[in-house]
């Protein structure tokens, strides 16, 4: 996108893009070790977006779900990780492989002025619209996704993730050694870029139309690889979620 974009509302000129060195290094080291530990099957890959930036919504369970997603997928990919997890060691390695801390109980504009400037530079940007690990049945979806398509007018591509939690697991629990886990791209959903200032209303819209095409992918994923969601968490593993985000009720 061109550069220009930058200084459009929200501004992003004063941001700086994220580093990239290490995340674009790791990946494939990465995939090589994730894949003696777990089978990978990635599906999809043919429907996202050859060049340009993209936005990636995946459905949330559990604790690979983000690193499943900045390793296989097609490109590069700065995913909001919540602030929590910047800490110590962890958080040392986060930042230095162009992870994006997000504060997701308080307005966070630099968390979205980094998204923006990503999506501006041409690059790739995930998140997580569930907000927290949970079922991942899109029961609540939250409307970053729809607000950086509208911004940016980048494409939307959903993602699916099965058998990254077991039923029954924790929230912080991984797939047993040798299992499989499936990782699914989606057809990406075009949403036009609209100039600011941008309406609540539209920005519903907006989400209600990617929440029902990323439900549609999930019905596919699960139908073709023959697979079931974990289900809920343990009550006492539930993390607190703002109550906001687009709900079945909303869609109705």
């Amino acid at each position: 996108m061109n550069a220009f974009t930058h200084t459009e509302r929200p501004r992003s000129d004063r941001i700086r893009h994220p580093r990239r060195l290490m995340m674009v290094g790791l990946r494939p080291i990465a995939r090589a070790v994730l894949r003696r530990r777990l089978t990978v099957r990635v599906h999809g890959r043919e429907h996202v977006p050859a060049a340009g930036p993209v936005i990636y919504a995946g459905n949330h369970m559990g604790i690979m779900d983000g690193p499943l997603l900045v390793i296989f997928a097609p490109q590069p990919v700065h995913a909001l990780t919540k602030v929590e997890m910047f800490t110590g060691r962890l958080g040392r390695l986060l930042r230095g492989a162009g992870q994006l801390p997000l504060d997701r109980f308080n307005t966070d504009p630099n968390a979205v002025k980094t998204c923006l400037r990503v999506l501006r530079d041409g690059h790739a940007v995930g998140i997580f619209p569930e907000g927290r690990r949970g079922a991942g049945d899109l029961a609540r979806f939250h409307r970053g996704a729809a607000y950086f398509a509208l911004v940016t007018g980048a494409p939307v591509v959903p993602v699916i993730f099965l058998g990254t939690r077991e039923p029954g697991g924790t929230t912080d629990s991984v797939p047993p050694r040798g299992s499989s886990v499936d990782v699914w791209f989606g057809p990406p959903v075009s949403v036009d870029r609209v100039p600011w200032p941008r309406s609540r209303d539209r920005v519903e819209e907006v989400s209600i139309r990617l929440r029902e095409r990323m439900l549609a992918t999930l019905d596919q994923a699960l139908s073709a690889t023959g697979r079931q969601l974990p289900g809920p968490l343990p009550h006492e593993e539930v993390e607190p979620d703002p109550a906001t985000g687009v709900t079945e009720r909303d869609a109705s």
